[in-house]
């Protein structure tokens, strides 16, 4: 029954997005922004914290609230976003995106090179999956978590799967990562957030100890695969940016451990350089530093 009634809420919104002025859908996500940021307390709390830890004192509590404000902007754009998708073509999906760096993707096509994305809860994310697999005529598979709601899962697996993106599930992330790179896909990974102690590598992030997935520095010693950072941002929530890094190199020495902790800090150092030239873009209600 809550299966149903999430299905029905979907599609009733996935309709309504569709329908109504990309003007009127812009007004809405900057008031139910405002909300968010107004009502949730907790997340405020969370984001203040994260901008200090990031920007020391430097901030005003107006920037702090705007940056706030607007990464909440962000994360309904990318929901949003999905829905609005669920019937558009592909040349549909592209037309109000530019790309730099193309040629990076590109000489590593013509190389028939395989590569790993890396990329972070910036901008919106879920656009830049499809964008980039549309683009480059290819398969790209993301890591993420399975969706509570089964329904809700399989539509939005039928929606990536019609752009060239599939997912694979945390559990098991690993072997199914090996799966992709054997399949010749590209595998596209987030590495932003923070996770278990356990199952990490500690960088310096903002000048502060934080963990960091070391999945794709794993893959890329083990199998000889550049990472490729890309980013996707927007000033005006209808005409989106993607800007493609030059690739972390791989590197493999005999002493692993090093190889790892190198490989990981050059993510976490790229995603700092771009959170610092447009911080608004960032997810900034999530407990990046357990401090």
């Amino acid at each position: 029954m809550r299966d149903y009634l999430y299905v029905k809420l979907y599609h009733f919104f996935s309709l309504l997005l569709q329908k109504v002025p990309e003007k009127f859908i812009i007004v809405l996500m900057k008031l139910l922004a405002n909300i968010a940021y107004l009502v949730s307390s907790q997340r405020r709390k969370i984001i203040n914290k994260n901008l200090d830890l990031a920007f020391g004192q430097t901030l005003s509590k107006k920037k702090k609230k705007e940056i706030g404000i607007d990464a909440f902007i962000n994360l309904i754009d990318t929901t949003f976003g999905i829905m609005r998708r669920d019937n558009m073509q592909k040349d549909d999906v592209i037309k109000n995106i530019t790309f730099d760096g193309l040629d990076i993707i590109k000489k590593y096509q013509n190389d028939r090179k395989n590569f790993i994305l890396i990329t972070g809860h910036y901008g919106n994310w879920e656009l830049l999956s499809q964008a980039i697999a549309i683009k480059f005529n290819l398969t790209l598979v993301g890591i993420g978590k399975k969706l509570d709601s089964e329904a809700i899962d399989k539509i939005l697996k039928t929606n990536r799967e019609k752009f060239n993106v599939e997912m694979i599930y945390r559990d098991g992330a690993m072997k199914n990562a090996i799966k992709v790179i054997a399949q010749k896909k590209t595998l596209g990974i987030l590495v932003d957030q923070h996770i278990s102690p356990n199952i990490s590598v500690n960088v310096q992030f903002f000048n502060h100890l934080a963990t960091h997935t070391p999945i794709a520095s794993i893959l890329s010693r083990k199998f000889n695969l550049d990472l490729i950072p890309i980013f996707i941002s927007t000033t005006n929530y209808k005409d989106y940016h993607v800007k493609i890094y030059n690739p972390i190199k791989s590197l493999k020495t005999p002493n692993q451990h090093e190889d790892l902790r190198i490989l990981t800090q050059e993510q976490a150092n790229i995603m700092q350089e771009v959170i610092k030239t447009y911080p608004n873009q960032w997810f900034w209600m999530h407990r990046r530093w357990k401090i």
